[in-house]
Protein backbone atom coordinates (compact mmCIF):
# COMPACT_ATOMS: atom_id res chain seq x y z
CA UNK A 1 0.00 0.00 0.00
CA UNK A 2 2.97 2.62 0.53
CA UNK A 3 3.25 3.14 -3.56
CA UNK A 4 3.86 6.64 -4.38
CA UNK A 5 1.16 8.89 -5.77
CA UNK A 6 1.63 11.99 -7.48
CA UNK A 7 -0.69 14.49 -8.18
CA UNK A 8 -2.86 17.12 -6.99
CA UNK A 9 -6.57 17.10 -6.24
CA UNK A 10 -7.25 19.15 -9.55
CA UNK A 11 -5.38 16.10 -11.31
CA UNK A 12 -8.74 13.98 -9.99
CA UNK A 13 -11.53 15.56 -11.79
CA UNK A 14 -11.27 13.89 -15.09
CA UNK A 15 -13.07 10.52 -14.19
CA UNK A 16 -14.73 9.97 -17.82
CA UNK A 17 -10.94 9.89 -19.16
CA UNK A 18 -9.63 7.66 -16.22
CA UNK A 19 -13.15 5.10 -17.08
CA UNK A 20 -12.26 5.22 -20.54
CA UNK A 21 -8.53 4.46 -20.16
CA UNK A 22 -9.80 1.70 -17.80
CA UNK A 23 -11.34 -0.13 -20.11
CA UNK A 24 -8.94 0.39 -22.37
CA UNK A 25 -6.61 -1.40 -20.33
CA UNK A 26 -9.38 -3.84 -19.80
CA UNK A 27 -9.51 -4.25 -23.50
CA UNK A 28 -5.40 -4.59 -23.86
CA UNK A 29 -5.32 -7.70 -20.91
CA UNK A 30 -8.04 -9.50 -22.53
CA UNK A 31 -6.07 -9.62 -25.44
CA UNK A 32 -2.97 -10.79 -24.31
CA UNK A 33 -4.49 -13.44 -22.32
CA UNK A 34 -6.21 -14.24 -25.63
CA UNK A 35 -2.58 -14.12 -27.36
CA UNK A 36 -0.51 -15.92 -24.37
CA UNK A 37 1.56 -12.97 -23.85
CA UNK A 38 2.57 -13.95 -20.31
CA UNK A 39 5.15 -15.31 -18.66
CA UNK A 40 5.74 -18.92 -18.98
CA UNK A 41 4.68 -21.37 -16.00
CA UNK A 42 7.32 -20.07 -12.99
CA UNK A 43 6.90 -21.25 -9.33
CA UNK A 44 7.44 -18.02 -7.63
CA UNK A 45 5.76 -16.70 -4.55
CA UNK A 46 6.51 -13.92 -2.26
CA UNK A 47 5.86 -12.25 0.85
CA UNK A 48 4.72 -9.16 2.46
CA UNK A 49 4.52 -8.57 6.25
CA UNK A 50 3.20 -5.38 7.83
CA UNK A 51 4.36 -4.44 11.23
CA UNK A 52 3.59 -2.63 14.25
CA UNK A 53 6.09 0.06 16.14
CA UNK A 54 5.25 0.35 19.94
CA UNK A 55 7.96 1.70 22.85
CA UNK A 56 9.72 -0.73 25.51
CA UNK A 57 6.15 -0.39 27.44
CA UNK A 58 4.61 -1.37 24.40
CA UNK A 59 2.69 1.62 23.77
CA UNK A 60 2.33 2.66 20.23
CA UNK A 61 5.16 5.10 18.72
CA UNK A 62 4.45 7.68 15.42
CA UNK A 63 7.54 7.70 14.23
CA UNK A 64 8.05 4.89 11.28
CA UNK A 65 9.96 8.02 9.00
CA UNK A 66 12.85 7.70 11.62
CA UNK A 67 12.68 3.82 11.68
CA UNK A 68 13.25 3.93 8.27
CA UNK A 69 15.20 6.00 7.91
CA UNK A 70 17.61 4.06 10.24
CA UNK A 71 16.98 0.92 8.99
CA UNK A 72 17.97 2.70 5.55
CA UNK A 73 16.99 -0.33 3.30
CA UNK A 74 14.77 -0.28 0.14
CA UNK A 75 13.24 -3.59 1.51
CA UNK A 76 11.21 -1.28 4.46
CA UNK A 77 8.13 0.88 3.39
CA UNK A 78 6.17 3.34 4.62
CA UNK A 79 2.97 2.15 5.37
CA UNK A 80 -0.82 4.60 6.26
CA UNK A 81 -0.23 4.60 10.16
CA UNK A 82 3.02 6.39 11.28
CA UNK A 83 2.99 3.35 13.72
CA UNK A 84 3.26 1.19 10.39
CA UNK A 85 6.04 -0.07 8.49
CA UNK A 86 6.09 -3.21 5.70
CA UNK A 87 8.57 -5.19 4.31
CA UNK A 88 8.79 -6.43 1.20
CA UNK A 89 10.76 -10.14 0.55
CA UNK A 90 12.13 -10.95 -2.61
CA UNK A 91 10.42 -13.43 -4.72
CA UNK A 92 11.83 -17.11 -3.88
CA UNK A 93 10.74 -20.34 -6.11
CA UNK A 94 8.46 -22.56 -4.19
CA UNK A 95 11.11 -25.72 -4.36
CA UNK A 96 13.75 -27.15 -2.06
CA UNK A 97 14.81 -25.34 0.80
CA UNK A 98 12.65 -22.30 0.53
CA UNK A 99 10.67 -22.78 3.94
CA UNK A 100 13.99 -22.67 5.37
CA UNK A 101 16.01 -20.03 3.30
CA UNK A 102 13.15 -17.62 4.08
CA UNK A 103 12.81 -18.02 7.94
CA UNK A 104 16.71 -16.98 8.14
CA UNK A 105 15.93 -14.47 5.69
CA UNK A 106 13.18 -12.95 7.69
CA UNK A 107 14.53 -13.19 10.87
CA UNK A 108 18.05 -11.68 10.55
CA UNK A 109 16.09 -8.80 8.23
CA UNK A 110 13.70 -8.42 11.22
CA UNK A 111 15.86 -8.42 14.30
CA UNK A 112 18.36 -5.73 12.05
CA UNK A 113 15.41 -3.62 11.76
CA UNK A 114 14.30 -4.24 15.69
CA UNK A 115 17.84 -3.15 16.71
CA UNK A 116 17.68 -0.03 14.16
CA UNK A 117 14.56 0.80 14.85
CA UNK A 118 15.82 0.94 18.58
CA UNK A 119 17.99 3.82 18.11
CA UNK A 120 14.74 5.94 16.97
CA UNK A 121 13.38 4.50 20.22
CA UNK A 122 11.12 2.32 18.89
CA UNK A 123 10.58 -1.36 18.55
CA UNK A 124 9.19 -3.54 15.96
CA UNK A 125 5.73 -5.91 16.66
CA UNK A 126 4.36 -8.43 14.46
CA UNK A 127 0.71 -8.70 15.60
CA UNK A 128 -2.61 -8.02 13.57
CA UNK A 129 -3.46 -5.44 15.79
CA UNK A 130 -1.57 -3.94 18.60
CA UNK A 131 -3.37 -4.27 21.68
CA UNK A 132 -2.22 -0.95 23.59
CA UNK A 133 -4.03 0.74 20.10
CA UNK A 134 -6.47 3.56 20.96
CA UNK A 135 -8.57 5.68 18.66
CA UNK A 136 -6.97 8.89 19.86
CA UNK A 137 -3.62 7.50 17.83
CA UNK A 138 -5.80 6.92 14.29
CA UNK A 139 -6.40 10.87 14.00
CA UNK A 140 -4.97 12.42 10.41
CA UNK A 141 -2.08 13.85 12.00
CA UNK A 142 -1.06 10.11 12.82
CA UNK A 143 -1.26 9.10 9.23
CA UNK A 144 2.40 8.85 7.12
CA UNK A 145 3.56 11.27 5.01
CA UNK A 146 2.68 9.55 1.57
CA UNK A 147 0.50 12.06 -0.97
CA UNK A 148 -1.36 8.39 -1.67
CA UNK A 149 -2.93 8.04 1.62
CA UNK A 150 -4.16 11.33 2.04
CA UNK A 151 -5.78 11.58 -1.21
CA UNK A 152 -7.23 8.10 -0.40
CA UNK A 153 -8.45 9.23 2.86
CA UNK A 154 -9.98 12.21 0.78
CA UNK A 155 -11.67 10.61 -1.74
CA UNK A 156 -13.33 7.69 0.05
CA UNK A 157 -14.77 10.89 2.66
CA UNK A 158 -16.30 12.34 -0.17
CA UNK A 159 -17.46 9.20 -1.99
CA UNK A 160 -19.31 8.45 1.39
CA UNK A 161 -20.37 11.75 2.03
CA UNK A 162 -20.70 11.86 6.01
CA UNK A 163 -18.57 10.71 8.48
CA UNK A 164 -17.12 6.70 9.08
CA UNK A 165 -18.52 5.32 11.91
CA UNK A 166 -17.53 1.94 13.50
CA UNK A 167 -19.61 -0.51 14.84
CA UNK A 168 -18.29 -3.88 15.90
CA UNK A 169 -19.98 -6.68 18.00
CA UNK A 170 -17.41 -9.28 18.86
CA UNK A 171 -17.33 -10.30 22.85
CA UNK A 172 -17.36 -6.87 23.57
CA UNK A 173 -18.94 -4.09 21.55
CA UNK A 174 -17.30 -1.27 20.24
CA UNK A 175 -19.33 1.81 18.39
CA UNK A 176 -17.25 5.18 16.98
CA UNK A 177 -19.23 7.94 15.88
CA UNK A 178 -16.33 8.87 13.44
CA UNK A 179 -13.20 7.68 12.74
CA UNK A 180 -10.49 8.44 10.14
CA UNK A 181 -8.94 5.80 7.63
CA UNK A 182 -6.20 5.69 9.39
CA UNK A 183 -7.77 3.19 11.76
CA UNK A 184 -7.96 0.43 9.09
CA UNK A 185 -3.73 1.43 9.95
CA UNK A 186 -4.50 -1.15 12.83
CA UNK A 187 -4.39 -3.81 11.00
CA UNK A 188 -1.58 -5.35 9.95
CA UNK A 189 -1.23 -8.56 7.56
CA UNK A 190 0.47 -11.37 6.15
CA UNK A 191 0.23 -11.05 2.08
CA UNK A 192 1.25 -13.86 0.25
CA UNK A 193 1.64 -13.82 -3.58
CA UNK A 194 1.56 -16.62 -6.23
CA UNK A 195 2.97 -16.34 -9.62
CA UNK A 196 0.02 -18.31 -11.63
CA UNK A 197 -0.24 -18.57 -15.81
CA UNK A 198 -3.38 -17.21 -16.81
CA UNK A 199 -4.73 -21.12 -17.55
CA UNK A 200 -4.08 -22.26 -14.15
CA UNK A 201 -5.20 -18.58 -12.35
CA UNK A 202 -9.09 -19.29 -11.94
CA UNK A 203 -8.33 -22.62 -9.94
CA UNK A 204 -5.44 -20.95 -7.84
CA UNK A 205 -8.05 -17.89 -7.07
CA UNK A 206 -11.15 -20.18 -6.41
CA UNK A 207 -8.78 -22.43 -4.06
CA UNK A 208 -7.61 -19.48 -2.15
CA UNK A 209 -11.14 -18.45 -1.80
CA UNK A 210 -12.35 -21.83 -0.31
CA UNK A 211 -9.07 -21.88 2.08
CA UNK A 212 -9.46 -19.13 3.50
CA UNK A 213 -11.69 -19.61 6.15
CA UNK A 214 -9.59 -22.42 7.35
CA UNK A 215 -6.48 -20.12 7.44
CA UNK A 216 -8.02 -17.26 9.34
CA UNK A 217 -9.30 -19.82 11.99
CA UNK A 218 -5.69 -21.55 12.52
CA UNK A 219 -3.72 -18.22 12.31
CA UNK A 220 -6.04 -15.57 13.88
CA UNK A 221 -4.50 -13.19 15.99
CA UNK A 222 -6.08 -9.65 16.23
CA UNK A 223 -8.62 -9.71 19.57
CA UNK A 224 -8.58 -6.30 20.61
CA UNK A 225 -9.14 -3.07 19.20
CA UNK A 226 -9.35 0.42 21.20
CA UNK A 227 -9.51 -1.54 24.30
CA UNK A 228 -12.69 -3.57 23.21
CA UNK A 229 -12.47 -7.26 23.10
CA UNK A 230 -14.17 -8.32 19.82
CA UNK A 231 -13.80 -10.43 17.20
CA UNK A 232 -10.89 -13.43 17.52
CA UNK A 233 -10.05 -11.81 13.69
CA UNK A 234 -10.78 -8.33 14.09
CA UNK A 235 -9.10 -7.20 11.09
CA UNK A 236 -11.58 -7.75 8.34
CA UNK A 237 -14.85 -6.01 9.32
CA UNK A 238 -12.08 -3.44 11.11
CA UNK A 239 -11.30 -3.07 7.05
CA UNK A 240 -14.15 -3.23 5.95
CA UNK A 241 -16.11 -0.73 7.86
CA UNK A 242 -12.59 2.05 8.51
CA UNK A 243 -12.53 2.05 4.19
CA UNK A 244 -16.41 2.17 3.58
CA UNK A 245 -17.22 4.61 0.84
CA UNK A 246 -21.03 3.72 1.39
CA UNK A 247 -23.54 5.73 2.94
CA UNK A 248 -26.32 3.61 4.56
CA UNK A 249 -28.86 4.25 1.84
CA UNK A 250 -26.15 2.83 -0.65
CA UNK A 251 -25.81 -0.05 1.94
CA UNK A 252 -29.53 -0.83 2.02
CA UNK A 253 -29.36 -1.06 -1.83
CA UNK A 254 -27.02 -3.84 -2.51
CA UNK A 255 -23.73 -1.40 -3.00
CA UNK A 256 -20.89 -3.66 -2.96
CA UNK A 257 -17.88 -2.59 -0.44
CA UNK A 258 -14.60 -2.01 -1.43
CA UNK A 259 -13.42 -4.68 0.80
CA UNK A 260 -14.75 -7.41 -0.19
CA UNK A 261 -15.05 -11.27 -0.23
CA UNK A 262 -16.39 -11.87 -3.52
CA UNK A 263 -20.17 -13.39 -4.70
CA UNK A 264 -18.69 -15.63 -6.93
CA UNK A 265 -16.50 -18.32 -7.92
CA UNK A 266 -14.71 -17.30 -11.41
CA UNK A 267 -13.65 -18.64 -14.95
CA UNK A 268 -10.48 -15.85 -15.59
CA UNK A 269 -8.39 -13.44 -13.54
CA UNK A 270 -10.12 -11.29 -16.33
CA UNK A 271 -13.60 -11.68 -14.56
CA UNK A 272 -12.11 -9.66 -11.51
CA UNK A 273 -10.29 -7.06 -13.70
CA UNK A 274 -13.76 -6.57 -15.14
CA UNK A 275 -15.98 -6.83 -11.78
CA UNK A 276 -13.44 -3.92 -10.51
CA UNK A 277 -14.49 -1.52 -13.56
CA UNK A 278 -18.35 -2.66 -13.26
CA UNK A 279 -19.08 -2.18 -9.30
CA UNK A 280 -16.45 0.02 -8.25
CA UNK A 281 -16.11 4.27 -8.97
CA UNK A 282 -12.26 4.99 -9.22
CA UNK A 283 -10.77 6.44 -5.81
CA UNK A 284 -7.71 7.60 -7.39
CA UNK A 285 -8.55 8.53 -11.07
CA UNK A 286 -5.25 9.75 -12.03
CA UNK A 287 -4.37 9.19 -15.54
CA UNK A 288 -1.00 7.84 -16.83
CA UNK A 289 0.73 9.41 -20.31
CA UNK A 290 0.69 5.49 -21.56
CA UNK A 291 -1.55 3.98 -24.35
CA UNK A 292 -1.71 0.68 -23.85
CA UNK A 293 -3.03 -0.14 -27.05
CA UNK A 294 -0.23 1.40 -29.27
CA UNK A 295 2.16 -0.11 -26.94
CA UNK A 296 1.08 -3.83 -27.14
CA UNK A 297 1.04 -3.10 -30.78
CA UNK A 298 3.94 -2.12 -31.10
CA UNK A 299 5.64 -5.21 -29.68
CA UNK A 300 5.85 -3.74 -25.93
CA UNK A 301 4.29 -4.62 -22.76
CA UNK A 302 2.21 -2.05 -21.33
CA UNK A 303 2.52 -0.87 -17.42
CA UNK A 304 -1.59 -0.82 -18.01
CA UNK A 305 -0.88 2.02 -14.75
CA UNK A 306 -4.62 2.58 -14.74
CA UNK A 307 -5.99 -0.37 -14.11
CA UNK A 308 -3.38 -1.63 -11.39
CA UNK A 309 -3.95 1.38 -9.72
CA UNK A 310 -7.56 1.07 -9.13
CA UNK A 311 -6.78 -2.30 -8.39
CA UNK A 312 -4.98 -1.40 -5.37
CA UNK A 313 -8.14 0.17 -4.19
CA UNK A 314 -10.43 -2.52 -3.90
CA UNK A 315 -9.41 -5.01 -1.03
CA UNK A 316 -10.02 -8.07 -2.06
CA UNK A 317 -9.24 -10.72 0.38
CA UNK A 318 -7.72 -12.52 -2.85
CA UNK A 319 -6.44 -10.26 -5.25
CA UNK A 320 -5.76 -10.68 -8.86
CA UNK A 321 -2.10 -8.88 -9.68
CA UNK A 322 -0.75 -8.11 -12.99
CA UNK A 323 3.05 -7.14 -12.61
CA UNK A 324 5.63 -6.88 -15.08
CA UNK A 325 8.80 -8.54 -13.64
CA UNK A 326 12.46 -8.57 -15.88
CA UNK A 327 10.32 -7.29 -19.27
CA UNK A 328 8.10 -9.88 -19.18
CA UNK A 329 4.03 -9.60 -17.65
CA UNK A 330 3.01 -11.98 -15.54
CA UNK A 331 -0.42 -13.01 -13.12
CA UNK A 332 -0.13 -13.53 -9.58
CA UNK A 333 -2.64 -14.53 -6.93
CA UNK A 334 -2.37 -11.92 -3.84
CA UNK A 335 -3.94 -13.59 -0.40
CA UNK A 336 -4.56 -10.96 2.34
CA UNK A 337 -6.59 -12.95 4.94
CA UNK A 338 -3.96 -13.51 7.58
CA UNK A 339 -2.77 -11.09 10.34
CA UNK A 340 1.05 -10.54 11.01
CA UNK A 341 3.23 -12.28 13.41
CA UNK A 342 3.12 -13.97 15.75
CA UNK A 343 6.70 -15.35 14.82
CA UNK A 344 8.29 -15.88 12.33
CA UNK A 345 8.24 -19.44 12.81
CA UNK A 346 4.18 -18.87 12.97
CA UNK A 347 4.42 -16.89 9.71
CA UNK A 348 6.25 -19.99 7.81
CA UNK A 349 4.23 -22.34 9.19
CA UNK A 350 1.10 -20.10 7.80
CA UNK A 351 2.82 -19.94 4.31
CA UNK A 352 3.63 -23.66 4.37
CA UNK A 353 -0.30 -24.40 5.01
CA UNK A 354 -1.54 -21.84 2.49
CA UNK A 355 0.87 -23.20 -0.85
CA UNK A 356 0.54 -26.73 0.18
CA UNK A 357 -2.90 -26.61 0.66
CA UNK A 358 -3.81 -24.04 -2.36
CA UNK A 359 -1.82 -26.40 -5.38
CA UNK A 360 -3.58 -29.64 -4.64
CA UNK A 361 -6.86 -28.03 -3.93
CA UNK A 362 -6.46 -25.91 -7.70
CA UNK A 363 -5.82 -29.12 -9.09
CA UNK A 364 -8.50 -31.56 -7.79
CA UNK A 365 -10.74 -33.64 -10.17
CA UNK A 366 -13.71 -32.69 -8.69
CA UNK A 367 -12.32 -29.06 -7.49
CA UNK A 368 -13.71 -27.46 -3.97
CA UNK A 369 -15.60 -24.71 -5.89
CA UNK A 370 -17.63 -27.19 -7.43
CA UNK A 371 -18.71 -28.63 -4.44
CA UNK A 372 -18.98 -25.40 -1.46
CA UNK A 373 -22.02 -23.07 -2.28
CA UNK A 374 -19.56 -19.82 -2.80
CA UNK A 375 -22.36 -17.78 -0.10
CA UNK A 376 -20.75 -20.78 2.47
CA UNK A 377 -17.50 -20.07 1.40
CA UNK A 378 -18.05 -16.27 2.56
CA UNK A 379 -19.78 -17.53 5.84
CA UNK A 380 -17.01 -19.31 6.44
CA UNK A 381 -14.78 -16.62 6.07
CA UNK A 382 -16.34 -14.35 8.32
CA UNK A 383 -17.35 -17.06 11.42
CA UNK A 384 -13.65 -18.14 11.23
CA UNK A 385 -12.64 -14.59 11.49
CA UNK A 386 -15.30 -14.00 15.02
CA UNK A 387 -14.57 -17.55 16.25
CA UNK A 388 -10.83 -18.32 15.48
CA UNK A 389 -9.72 -21.29 16.11
CA UNK A 390 -13.18 -22.11 18.11
CA UNK A 391 -14.93 -21.94 14.57
CA UNK A 392 -16.91 -24.14 12.86
CA UNK A 393 -17.18 -24.47 9.11
CA UNK A 394 -19.70 -25.89 6.61
CA UNK A 395 -17.41 -27.93 4.62
CA UNK A 396 -18.45 -30.86 1.50
CA UNK A 397 -19.57 -34.25 3.03
CA UNK A 398 -17.08 -36.26 1.00
CA UNK A 399 -14.11 -36.05 3.56
CA UNK A 400 -16.44 -36.78 6.39
CA UNK A 401 -18.04 -39.86 5.60
CA UNK A 402 -21.26 -38.67 4.48
CA UNK A 403 -23.10 -40.15 1.07
CA UNK A 404 -24.15 -37.72 -1.51
CA UNK A 405 -23.50 -34.07 -1.94
CA UNK A 406 -23.88 -31.21 0.20
CA UNK A 407 -21.91 -29.90 3.07
CA UNK A 408 -21.73 -30.28 6.65
CA UNK A 409 -20.52 -28.63 9.84
CA UNK A 410 -17.35 -29.74 11.22
CA UNK A 411 -15.23 -27.83 13.68
CA UNK A 412 -11.85 -25.94 11.86
CA UNK A 413 -9.28 -27.73 14.09
CA UNK A 414 -11.21 -31.18 13.05
CA UNK A 415 -11.57 -30.12 9.77
CA UNK A 416 -7.70 -29.01 9.74
CA UNK A 417 -6.24 -32.39 11.06
CA UNK A 418 -8.19 -34.88 9.07
CA UNK A 419 -8.60 -33.56 5.75
CA UNK A 420 -6.81 -29.92 4.93
CA UNK A 421 -3.29 -31.13 6.23
CA UNK A 422 -2.78 -34.09 4.64
CA UNK A 423 -3.32 -32.09 1.50
CA UNK A 424 -1.25 -29.50 2.45
CA UNK A 425 1.64 -32.50 3.38
CA UNK A 426 1.03 -33.44 -0.50
CA UNK A 427 0.86 -29.88 -1.92
CA UNK A 428 4.79 -29.18 -0.42
CA UNK A 429 5.69 -32.63 -1.83
CA UNK A 430 4.30 -31.75 -4.79
CA UNK A 431 5.98 -28.49 -5.14
CA UNK A 432 9.50 -30.35 -4.72
CA UNK A 433 10.00 -28.75 -0.80
CA UNK A 434 12.30 -30.36 0.99
CA UNK A 435 10.60 -32.88 3.39
CA UNK A 436 12.71 -31.72 6.40
CA UNK A 437 10.96 -28.00 6.19
CA UNK A 438 7.56 -29.77 5.34
CA UNK A 439 7.15 -31.18 8.28
CA UNK A 440 9.16 -28.69 10.95
CA UNK A 441 6.30 -25.90 9.48
CA UNK A 442 3.25 -27.94 9.23
CA UNK A 443 4.09 -29.91 12.22
CA UNK A 444 3.69 -25.97 14.01
CA UNK A 445 -0.04 -26.10 12.34
CA UNK A 446 -0.87 -29.37 13.95
CA UNK A 447 0.17 -28.81 17.31
CA UNK A 448 -1.65 -25.51 17.01
CA UNK A 449 -4.61 -27.40 16.29
CA UNK A 450 -4.16 -29.93 19.00
CA UNK A 451 -3.50 -27.31 21.74
CA UNK A 452 -6.32 -25.20 20.01
CA UNK A 453 -3.68 -22.21 20.34
CA UNK A 454 -3.19 -19.11 18.04
CA UNK A 455 -1.99 -15.75 18.68
CA UNK A 456 -5.74 -14.57 19.29
CA UNK A 457 -6.11 -17.02 21.64
CA UNK A 458 -2.88 -16.87 23.73
CA UNK A 459 -3.85 -12.72 23.73
CA UNK A 460 -7.02 -12.83 25.10
CA UNK A 461 -6.30 -15.83 27.49
CA UNK A 462 -3.30 -13.72 29.31
CA UNK A 463 -4.93 -10.13 29.59
CA UNK A 464 -7.76 -12.49 31.21
CA UNK A 465 -5.54 -13.85 33.99
CA UNK A 466 -3.72 -10.97 34.35
CA UNK A 467 -7.03 -9.19 35.13
CA UNK A 468 -8.11 -12.11 37.67
CA UNK A 469 -4.95 -12.78 38.81
CA UNK A 470 -3.33 -9.41 39.26
CA UNK A 471 -6.01 -7.42 39.52
CA UNK A 472 -4.65 -5.03 36.53
CA UNK A 473 -7.17 -2.90 35.04
CA UNK A 474 -7.90 -2.98 31.65
CA UNK A 475 -4.90 -0.83 29.90
CA UNK A 476 -2.27 -1.83 32.56
CA UNK A 477 -3.37 -5.68 31.70
CA UNK A 478 -3.22 -4.94 27.84
CA UNK A 479 -0.18 -3.17 27.89
CA UNK A 480 1.71 -6.08 30.27
CA UNK A 481 0.19 -8.94 27.51
CA UNK A 482 2.06 -5.91 24.86
CA UNK A 483 5.02 -6.56 26.30
CA UNK A 484 5.03 -10.47 27.26
CA UNK A 485 3.96 -10.93 23.77
CA UNK A 486 6.79 -8.80 22.23
CA UNK A 487 9.66 -11.08 24.54
CA UNK A 488 8.17 -14.19 23.48
CA UNK A 489 7.88 -12.77 20.04
CA UNK A 490 11.67 -12.10 20.06
CA UNK A 491 12.42 -15.36 21.18
CA UNK A 492 10.90 -16.78 17.98
CA UNK A 493 9.15 -20.22 19.53
CA UNK A 494 5.67 -20.90 18.18
CA UNK A 495 2.65 -19.15 19.65
CA UNK A 496 1.30 -23.00 20.79
CA UNK A 497 4.17 -22.97 23.07
CA UNK A 498 4.02 -19.70 24.94
CA UNK A 499 3.37 -20.00 28.35
CA UNK A 500 0.21 -18.00 29.74
CA UNK A 501 -0.16 -15.32 31.92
Amino acid sequence: MGEKVVATRADLSDRQMYRRKLQSCLDVLERMLRENRFDRPRAVMGLEIELNLADEQGQPLMRNEQVLGAIASSDFQTELGQFNIEVNIAPHRLTGHVLEELREEIDTGLRYADRKAAEAGARIVMIGILPTLEHDHTGLESMSHNQRYSLLSDQILAARGEDIAVDIEGVERLQLESVTMVAEAAATSLQMHLQVTPERFSSVWNAAQALSAAQVALGANSPFLFGRELWRETRPVLFQQACDTRSAELKAQGVRPITWFGERWVDSALDLFAENLRYFPALLPICDDEDPVKVLASGGIPKLAEMRLHNGTIYRWNRPVYDIADGVPHLRVENRVLPAGPTVADTLANAAFYYGLVRVLAEQPRPIWTRLPFIQADENFHNAARHGIDAVLQWPRAGWGGRGGGVTAVPAVDLVLNELLPLAYQGLDEWGVEPADRDRYLGIIEQRCLHRTNGAAWQSATFHQLRERFGMDRPAALAAMTRRYVEYMRGGEPVHTWPVG
